[in-house]
């Protein structure tokens, strides 16, 4: 297989879980010239900005060819150190706000209302290096919290939070063999992470 293969994903995931995906399917097919785009908004498949966009929702367009492949949950989380105090001071929570996703926003203000926000984030890495630093608590992908060493949850992963992973393909490109290796692959990649996206191994911090 020879080209180009465009692919687009949340930055999220793109540099952290997926990037050792990327790493194997390039190392397997050399010649395929894989371009990676992150962003929270979605790239148009039809205006052919990518090939296969990888993509939190519970509602894909019905246009795409698409697999949801996992159910990616998702929890509040503080430094253990902002947690241990808070419960030893039985202080109310301090929240960072959040504007990377209309998802996190709406999950935010459902569980903290109108609290003034000391610090407001728009990227998830961002809201991560904030905990780490016990500016206070915020909904992270479990994925994500699982697997830092100085997090903690705060409760167990809320269902209400829960959002399907896909992988999303044009289907003109339904045929197109570097595509649909790439699909498989990730597919494949995906499942082999399942319980570290569903939240079920909350201690993951060497889960690669």
């Amino acid at each position: 297989m020879v080209g180009p293969l465009r692919v687009t994903a949340i930055n999220n995931m793109a540099s952290t879980v997926f990037m050792p995906m990327f790493s194997r399917f390039s190392k397997a097919h050399p010649l395929v010239e894989l371009h990676i785009a992150v962003s929270n908004t979605d790239a148009s498949l039809f205006q052919r900005e990518a090939d296969v966009a990888i993509r939190l929702t519970n509602a894909p367009p019905e246009t795409l060819i698409g697999k949801r492949i996992v159910t990616v949950a998702s929890t509040i989380y503080g430094s253990r150190d902002y947690l241990k105090k808070h419960r030893q001071l039985t202080d109310e929570l301090s929240w960072i706000g959040v504007e990377c996703c209309e998802f996190h926003k709406n999950w935010t203000k459902q569980c903290c209302g109108e609290q003034n926000h000391a610090v407001i984030s728009d990227d998830t890495l961002l809201t991560l290096a904030a905990i780490r630093e016990g500016l206070g608590v915020s909904i992270l992908p479990c994925f994500m919290g699982d697997t830092d060493p100085l997090l903690e949850r705060y409760r167990a992963p809320d269902p209400a939070f829960n959002l399907g992973l896909w992988v999303l393909l044009h289907p003109d490109l339904k045929r197109t063999a570097r595509v649909l290796a790439f699909r498989d692959h990730m597919v494949q990649a995906i499942d082999e992470k399942k319980t570290l996206f569903e939240g079920a191994c909350p201690n993951a911090f060497s889960l690669r």
